[in-house]
């Protein structure tokens, strides 16, 4: 570095302008293995990914010989000291983010960069004095950010780069921005203020180039900022580790990375006693022969398994034709049997053998109760061969089988746990089928790779079966996956072939309203603006609220667009202003429009008229089932819109929707693990348990409680389930952080057996590292006694609440198992239809209403009999109609 070249180029990126971009700009997102928002850490690898990738001479950037990230320390700082209302407007640090902070700065690590900060100082001073210290070596400095304060730093050796804009600053934009040359914009600051970081006029705080940082810190110089090359191993870990799929298979395909043990460093199971020999694809056959299938088949019987995996052109069940079929007896022995590949151009699908012919021989044998049939998320293999006229069983799957056994550590897709486990990378769909536009189906794949893919498919699933079977007794979950999981494969499956009836034009009506409504909507919001303008658009909405109707004080994203995040409006509309209430309007009813009305209507199945949603086993840390095509768990209950929505799902003629809902479930099942005498008392009572919370914290009698009270022990009882803080219980029921502080001491107070259930709860977790539910679920919080404190407060947080609302999915689950058992044995003559957390939705003629409610009530309010009995008892709550909303 002290031979620096006139060539060298110094890049110090603004990391925490980063990071409040990427948390206001995107939509949140958390980690499906543990539910840890992850949404600013995504976006911030996405955009320090593609700044870096444009950094390489592309985009008309120069490339840099040396880079840095810096970031900003705690909130206050030494400019609090001088002036103590300095950026005292700024609102909290919002709760999901906090967590996120660690995550970044060992992304900036995982990327092979330097990550810089320091304590009681700003990004702004660390970047101004590194440029000072880098122009001394005769290195030329690019400041990469949006923030103007920085411009004043701008020389004939320094630009900055404004990557929201995608410009670069120099001399003369400054001069044509502020009317003077960079070193005197800190001149017009002092004079002007600024509203953004709550400085008045004179007196003004420049930017502090102090001999100290350097001294503390050490110079360019000591820390060698060179650039570096990716470290495969660092980044790609780091990007499984946060699940981040899409970015990992852009970096993949950048750098032509082959992810196999030795590129990358996985957590390892202590029980894994694989290498990465022990897979080898050399055994794998294509069966062409009938006489080889049935050597194959008799080889199963003997052993008593088999591993089955379907092969077909689409992943929508119901639209889906089976291509081929691969089988496994042995580990390291696979077979691929192709059925119906179509690719002209392969000689070999003039050998394949008939498909009506297989399905008569294998049919016996896929039904032959003494032969275990295993497979990877096996609902999908069962669903299609029932297409055919086969009902697998018995049946075994690998998915649930790690799911039971390591649920919040590891997702369950076979790649992954092959890797983790077997440590095997596996072929992907995309090796042999394409990506993008020039992917095919899977019938068009050459045979000699589908065998080489399906096989492989079929290897490492029994290889994974024979190592979860292991540690399945020992860990003591067998009973949670014999009980609570595998009959699940039949109850879904059988929902999701029965669907919900939809009436489209409910649909097509609601659209059209919800269209003219955003008109409206959209009228009123221009004349309030003076102007049209695009209203999704934060920078334009932005630039009306603040530069041109100046109707609130500067508030900005960190270093970036003005914000007009939902916080803002609720508080600008609960002051009297409408533009911002309008605005609200607008985005729910787009929302409304584009997420329901519009997209359940591509959901409608031709022939049926039903919606044939996907149940997904294995998504939660706590059991509780997720949906998707299309997602129906958050579908909209109280607002009058969403009860529009509803009113389109509806039952055939002559026929009725019930819903049955358990009645304040978490409560009932926190009261009775906590053993709370107060909430039991109200529970075995019949009581309403919100008013007798109200009376409990705010000491007053029954009868002078009112609505308002209600609703906020209602906050406090729901809140404490999941763990809610002061400041997140202030900001839902729109109080002080100390009142909330208040509230919550008072209901601990009052419910001590509620602090005693979390502090032992707490103890036990960071002991063991899982938490249990009632009946046996495992739900694992790996980081509980990690040194970082805000990821371990999140997980600690998570923990108490998992044992409550794992009991309750659980109990759901014992309940739709016996339901459906009922139904299977013409007990019951009803329907099970849906889920949605702690409501089933059935559909039932008219004949047998009444006693298909009474038989559904029963199940539901005993389902966990005779093996468990709780202390309280359990409500269900139903009701019948024409539509959901009527049901509901």
């Amino acid at each position: 570095m002290t031979n620096s070249k006139k060539t060298d180029l110094l890049y110090l990126i603004d990391g925490s302008g980063y990071i409040f971009r990427a948390f206001y700009a995107l939509p949140p997102l958390t980690r499906k293995s543990d539910g840890m928002p992850v949404g600013a850490v995504s976006g911030f690898c996405n955009m320090l990914y593609k700044f870096l990738e444009d950094a390489k001479l592309k985009d008309g950037h120069e490339k840099p010989t040396h880079i840095a990230v810096i970031f900003d320390s705690a909130r206050k700082n030494f400019r609090n000291n001088i002036y103590p209302e300095y950026k005292a407007n700024r609102n909290e640090t919002p709760e999901d983010l906090i967590p996120q902070f660690s995550f970044i700065r060992e992304a900036v690590k995982a990327f092979n960069l330097p990550s810089i900060e320091m304590e009681n100082y700003e990004a702004d001073d660390l970047i101004a004095t590194y440029k000072k210290e880098a122009l001394k070596k005769n290195i030329r400095v690019k400041i990469i950010s949006s923030d103007k304060d920085l411009m004043q730093l701008i020389d004939d050796q320094t630009t900055l780069f404004d990557s929201m804009k995608n410009k670069d600053i120099g001399i003369e934009e400054v001069k044509e921005k502020f009317g003077v040359t960079p070193d005197k914009v800190i001149e017009v600051q002092a004079l002007a203020g600024d509203s953004s970081d709550n400085i008045p006029g004179v007196p003004s705080i420049g930017v502090k180039t102090a001999a100290e940082l350097i001294n503390e810190f050490g110079s360019v110089e000591n820390l060698d900022f060179l650039v570096k090359d990716l470290d495969k191993e660092k980044i790609v870990s780091f990007l499984k580790k946060m699940e981040f799929t899409r970015l990992l298979e852009r970096i993949e395909k950048t750098y032509g990375l082959s992810i196999a043990k030795k590129d990358i460093v996985l957590e390892e199971s202590k029980d894994s006693v694989f290498t990465d020999t022990d897979v080898s694809r050399k055994n794998y056959k294509t069966v062409f022969k009938l006489s080889e299938l049935e050597k194959i088949l008799e080889e199963a019987e003997k052993k008593g398994l088999t591993v089955v995996d379907v092969e077909t052109d689409s992943l929508n069940i119901r639209q889906a034709n089976l291509v081929g079929i691969s089988l496994c007896v042995k580990e390291g022995n696979a077979y691929y049997v192709p059925l119906n590949h179509s690719n002209k151009e392969d000689k070999q699908i003039k050998s394949q053998l008939n498909t009506e012919l297989v399905i008569k021989k294998i049919k016996p044998f896929l039904e032959d109760k003494s032969i275990k049939k295993i497979g990877h998320n096996i609902k999908y293999d069962f669903r299609i061969l029932k297409k055919y006229g086969i009902h697998l069983n018995p049946i075994d799957d690998t998915m649930l089988m790690s799911y039971v056994l390591d649920a919040g550590i590891n997702r369950h897709g076979m790649d992954l746990l092959s890797e983790i486990h077997l440590h095997h990378k596996t072929i992907s769909f995309k090796d042999v089928a394409g990506i993008g536009k020039s992917q095919v189906t899977f019938d068009k794949v050459n045979i000699n790779q589908a065998t080489e893919y399906a096989a492989e498919d079929a290897d490492v699933t029994l290889r994974l079966y024979n190592f979860f079977n292991n540690r399945i007794f020992k860990e003591e979950v067998l009973s949670i996956y014999e009980e609570l999981e595998k009959p699940m494969i039949q109850v879904l499956s059988q929902m999701e072939e029965n669907g919900v009836k939809i009436d489209e034009k409910i649909l097509k009506n609601l659209s059209l309203k919800f269209e003219k409504d955003l008109k409206v909507l959209e009228k009123k919001i221009y004349e309030l603006a003076g102007e049209e303008f695009n209203i999704a658009s934060t920078k334009q909405l932005g630039d009306i609220l603040y530069k041109k109707l100046k109707i609130i004080a500067t508030k900005k994203t960190k270093k970036g667009n003005y914000a007009t995040n939902v916080n803002i409006l609720e508080d600008l509309a609960f002051q009297g202003h409408e533009l911002p209430k309008l605005i609200l309007d607008w985005r729910q009813k787009s929302k409304l429009k584009n997420t329901y009305t519009d997209s359940l209507q591509e959901f409608i199945d031709s022939k049926t008229k039903r919606i044939h949603t996907s149940f997904l086993l294995a998504a939660t840390n706590t059991g509780r089932l997720a949906s998707s095509d299309p997602n129906i768990q958050n579908i909209p209950i109280k607002s009058a819109e969403g009860k529009e929505i509803r009113s389109a799902f509806i039952a055939e003629k002559g026929n009725f929707l019930i819903s049955a809902d358990y009645s304040q479930i978490e409560m009932r099942i926190l009261a009775h693990m906590a053993d709370v005498k107060e909430l039991k008392k109200g529970f075995l009572n019949s009581e309403d348990i919100h008013n007798i919370t109200a009376a409990q914290i705010f000491e007053v009698k029954h009868k002078d409680i009112n609505e308002e009270m209600r609703r906020k022990a209602k906050a406090i009882n729901f809140g404490i389930i999941y763990g809610i803080s002061s400041y997140g219980l202030a900001k839902q029921i729109s109080v002080s952080n100390v009142e909330a502080e208040t509230f919550l001491k008072s209901y601990f107070k009052k419910f001590p057996e509620i602090k005693d259930y979390m502090n032992e709860t707490l103890k036990n977790c960071r002991k063991y590292g899982y938490v249990k539910t009632l009946f046996g679920r495992k739900c694992n919080f790996p980081n509980i006694n990690d040194k970082n404190h805000t990821l371990r407060t999140f997980q600690e947080r998570a923990s108490i609440n998992a044992p409550i609302q794992g009991t309750a999915a659980d109990l759901l689950r014992l309940a739709m198992i016996k339901i459906d058992q009922k139904i299977q044995d013409q007990d019951l003559q009803c329907k099970m239809l849906l889920q949605i957390h702690d409501e089933l939705v059935f559909e039932s003629s008219a004949d047998n209403i009444k006693k298909s409610k009474i038989d559904i009530v029963e199940i539901m309010s005993k389902a966990s009999e005779p093996n468990y009995k709780f202390s309280i008892p359990l409500s269900v709550d139903i009701k019948e109609g024409l539509n959901w909303t009527t049901a509901h």
